[in-house]
């Protein structure tokens, strides 16, 4: 049959005409579809919004079929439209709107729509609930919504509008849920929003309201929810916010409130939950507390509370969550808190609490939760701490407690267990076969006997385990210690534990073994190649004997190795100097002979990493002589003579050239450069080019090849005659600054107006130049962790400590194993030093003593590392962010991380971990830099992260 050219576009023609006629028809699809055309639909969630050909007008409505769209029994009005968290995108224009006269909900929430909200919406009468929660919408909230007569629900949670708050809002009286946090609101809050007349919920919470919070909200007799922290108000709380009868959540957390907690606040007797943690309260806790019996969650931590625990919280038996921690408070835990029923979380960490926890601690309740670290608590543990069968989380440490660990032998549920920096004694009673999701265990720090036990080989979960600095311990390595599947960390330090190390079979989750100072014997097992992402191994201080293992010299991820005060024997395994990770080397004080490898990395370690060893030498100790006859001897003397000669005469001009009114160049090595010469230097420096154009003071760097082809980064300073002394010292403190987690400052090449600093060459760039890249959570922890480690040492193991000054995301390196290190250390203060800007402070540094400037820069290193978290954990989306942080509501915070890494309800061990980050986040970008931990406790609240090391 033959088809006519002219079928095919009359067809279409046709088509479209019909559609035409239906959507006449039907002016409800076709705003729909008009709305679809003007935004974006990033995964075709409306694909079914269409019409089909063929369809003839019946009077219904097309799109009662589409998805999101909800009708009338009889499909002939559109009442509902939901496009909750269908990917879309653009700026709803609202000219469609006009049709939809019997709209009752609008749900566009969990989108990223973005401009100003139409202010068509409040043209729909009928409107009962209006949802934009979780979009980009910005500007001002549009005037207006008087229009919505019936509106019940306005939630706009989570967007950017900014200016004042609505007051409009007030005049809707059938309103009960206003929810506009988690913008950028501005402005007091509006009196007359203590004028609702049928409101229940109220969540204003993570704006940036300030003002005082008005005493007029007193009046919201139907508010049930409360919710306005994470703002920054000025002054104390209202005492008439306890008329608020029916209130059973408030939450004014993170506000900036100061003064002290209203006694009133104990007329709330149906309130559930009250948050009023991170503010500047003072005072002790109203004992009339006592008459809020409805409270399941109280959390007032992270204050300046004074003062005791009062004892009639007795009263309050529906007491779930009690959280004190992070104040000044003192005295002891009332016996009668071990009586309350529901007890689940005790914080009370970070005080100054004293005496003994409660006899009955855990016996008549089901506690999962024990944080009493950082107080000044002796006596034991309560033997019934676990009677309740659900305790998963144990933290006692760096307290005085005594005693032993029995009531801990049959806690089955627990999953971290924290005891450290106390004087527990005994054996350690842990039954691991019973211990199915223990994960975390530190017992340093204590004085228990009777050795590591047997079966610690069962605790197949086990990541983290230390029993440091416990030198009456003794006993031996249980035989299957590294075969735990998922053990990264096993320090047993200074135990005196004897006998040999057990074979390193299936070890392929460890990073970190440290067994220095104590009486191991024997050798290392070859079988240590299974550790395949080994990083520390410190095995210094034993007996073991015989050779070092190429197969401990070949771990592809090995950073730090110290070997010494053993008697180790034979060669230095060659592999080492092929080690792209390698950091430290020490095998001083054993019996090694032979030649030092001529690599360039063996020979940066320094002799200090090869003394006490006689037999061996080469670089960078004694030459390796050989035997030479009297006659070659004398023609060697007799050239080396007059190669010296003219060797002299060349450097002395070189010298009177270069000197003039500069002084002479003189060179300070440290360890990692060889011991070149300042004029082997500076000719490297004159093969670049490019020295003289360095600007100094300026943080560039410019790359120099040395003369064995070492690749160095430069840095250029002038410096005045009278600092070079002061100047320098600081440079040398720097240069004997060794840690894995920081660049090694190799030397410094000066004369009296300029000198060049020398670092390593990484060849992986710097964070900045990553933070885009989508990495996995474990890479994440990494990155932090060892940040957190180099700033650590800079701070607690320098003597006197070194400010970062300027730590930020350009300046954290990453070296041939994308081990993060810290560049730029101390930089800041060298240059104040320079310019004389600061006073010379080295001897008082030097007795611990810091100056207010120091104290200041080591305050601000803390909260530039919070925000580094920030940086790093939102893939470079946040920058800047610690005030951000501190005024948004920590759910809001903790989705916005949940979603930009993936984490879902599956990884409960990935959510944990991403609060613990937040967390130190949190605690790190205070205000208040006093209210700031030292990072040293940041780092220990880090500890139990899966990518932990140290």
């Amino acid at each position: 049959m033959e088809i006519s050219p002219w079928s095919l576009p009359f067809n279409l023609l046709f088509t479209s005409m019909l559609i035409a006629v239906v959507l006449a028809a039907d002016p409800y699809s076709k705003a729909l579809l008009s709305l679809k055309s003007q935004i974006i639909d990033g995964s075709n969630s409306l694909d079914d919004w269409k019409v089909p050909p063929g369809e003839t007008p019946s009077g219904k409505v097309h799109a009662c079929s589409w998805s999101g769209v909800k009708c009338n029994t009889n499909s002939t009005i559109v009442v509902g439209l939901n496009l909750c968290m269908k990917n879309l995108a653009g700026e709803l224009l609202g000219n469609q709107l006009s049709v939809f006269t019997e709209l009752v909900e609008l749900n566009v929430s969990q989108n990223a729509f973005s401009g100003e909200l139409p202010v068509e919406i409040f043209n729909l009468s009928k409107l009962t609930t209006l949802d934009i929660s979780g979009n980009n919408f910005s500007g001002r909230f549009p005037n207006g919504i008087t229009g919505l007569k019936k509106l019940v629900v306005l939630d706009a949670l989570s967007n950017s509008f900014s200016g004042p708050l609505p007051v409009e809002v007030t005049e809707l009286e059938s309103l009960k849920v206003l929810n506009l946090a988690g913008s950028y609101f501005d402005g007091e809050i509006p009196s007359s929003y203590g004028s609702f007349k049928s409101l229940e919920y109220l969540h204003l919470a993570g704006n940036s309201l300030t003002g005082k919070i008005p005493p007029e909200l007193g009046k919201l007799k139907t508010v049930t929810h409360m919710e306005i922290g994470y703002n920054f108000y000025e002054g104390s709380i209202p005492w008439q916010l306890s008329n608020m009868t029916e209130l059973q959540y408030l939450d004014i957390a993170g506000a900036n409130l100061s003064g002290s907690i209203p006694k009133q606040l104990c007329n709330l007797t149906k309130l559930e939950s009250l948050f009023l943690f991170r503010n500047q309260l003072m005072g002790s806790i109203p004992w009339e507390f006592s008459q809020m019996v409805s409270l399941i969650n109280l959390d007032l931590s992270d204050n300046l509370i004074s003062g005791p625990i009062p004892e009639s919280f007795g009263e309050l038996k529906k007491l779930k969550l009690l959280s004190l921690m992070f104040n000044e408070m003192n005295g002891t835990v009332p016996d009668t808190i071990a009586e309350l029923p529901s007890m689940e979380t005790l914080f009370i960490w970070n005080n100054f609490f004293t005496g003994s926890l409660p006899e009955n601690l855990g016996r008549h309740s089901r506690l999962r939760w024990l944080d009493v670290s950082n107080n000044s608590f002796i006596g034991s543990i309560p033997p019934g701490v676990c009677a309740g069968g659900k305790l998963f989380k144990l933290m006692l440490f760096s307290n005085n407690f005594t005693g032993n660990l029995s009531a801990l032998s049959n806690c089955s549920s627990l999953v971290r267990i924290r005891v450290e920096d106390n004087s527990f004694s005994g054996e350690i009673p842990l039954n691991f076969s019973h211990l199915h999701g223990i994960r975390y265990i530190d017992l340093s720090g204590n004085r228990f006997t009777g050795g590591i036990p047997a079966d610690i080989s069962k605790a197949l979960k086990l990541q983290y385990f230390s029993v440091s600095n416990n030198p009456e311990l003794g006993g031996t390595i249980p035989w299957k210690t590294w075969s735990l599947p998922f053990l990264q960390n096993f320090s047993a330090s200074f135990c005196n534990i004897s006998g040999n190390l057990p074979p390193f079979r299936s070890c392929k989750s460890l990073v970190v073994v440290e067994l220095q100072k104590n009486t191991i014997s024997g050798s290392i097992p070859n079988s240590i190649s299974n550790c395949q992402s080994l990083e520390i191994i410190n095995l210094a201080r034993n007996h073991l004997s015989d050779h070092i293992p190429k197969e401990l010299a070949s771990l592809p991820s090995l950073g730090v190795v110290d070997l010494s005060h053993n008697d180790f024997s034979g060669s230095i395994p060659a592999e080492f100097g092929k080690s792209s990770s390698l950091v430290l080397l020490n095998v001083s004080f054993n019996d090694i002979s032979g030649t030092i490898p001529s690599h360039k990395l063996l020979q940066s370690m320094g002799s200090s990493a090869y003394a006490g060893n006689p037999k061996l030498c080469g670089a960078p100790l004694q030459s390796c002589s050989t035997a030479i006859d009297g006659k070659k001897l004398r023609l060697i003397l007799l050239i080396s003579a007059g190669v010296v000669i003219l060797i002299a005469a060349t450097v002395s001009l070189l010298i009177r050239l270069r000197k003039g009114s500069k002084g002479q160049w003189k060179m300070n090595s440290f360890i990692g450069l060889p011991q070149f010469t300042a004029n082997d230097v500076l000719r490297s420096f004159n093969a670049t080019g490019s020295m003289e154009e360095l600007p100094p003071f300026s943080g560039a760097f410019c790359k120099a090849v040395l003369p064995t082809g070492i690749t160095v980064l430069v840095k250029k300073l002038e410096w005045e005659p009278k600092r070079v002394k002061i100047a320098s010292e600081f440079i040398t403190q720097l240069g004997n600054s060794r840690h894995m987690n920081l660049i090694r400052l190799l030397g410094f090449c000066y004369n009296n107006q300029l000198t060049y600093l020398l670092y390593d060459c990484l060849p992986n760039g710097n964070l900045a130049e990553k933070l885009r890249m989508q990495r996995d959570w474990g890479m994440k922890c990494r990155i932090i962790i060892g940040i957190a480690k180099g700033l650590c040492f800079l701070h607690h193991d320098c003597n006197p400590a070194i400010p970062h000054g300027d730590l930020k995301s350009s300046n954290v390196m990453f070296d041939d194993n994308f081990e993060p290190r810290l560049a730029d250390f101390g930089f800041k203060h060298l240059i104040q030093l320079i310019k004389g800007t600061v006073p010379a402070t080295s001897s008082t540094l030097g007795t611990g003593e810091f100056n207010d400037a120091i104290k200041d820069e080591l305050y601000k290193d803390i909260y530039d590392f919070g925000e580094l978290i920030l940086e790093i954990i939102t893939n470079g989306k946040v920058i800047k962010g610690g005030a951000s942080i501190q005024s948004k509501p920590k759910d809001v915070v903790l989705r916005e991380m949940y979603d930009e890494n993936e984490a879902g309800s599956t990884n409960s061990l990935q959510e944990d971990e991403m609060k613990q980050v937040v967390d130190v986040a949190l605690l790190c970008t205070k205000s208040r830099a006093v209210d700031r931990p030292s990072i040293e406790d940041a780092l220990k609240l880090l500890s139990g992260l899966k990518a932990n090391g140290k």
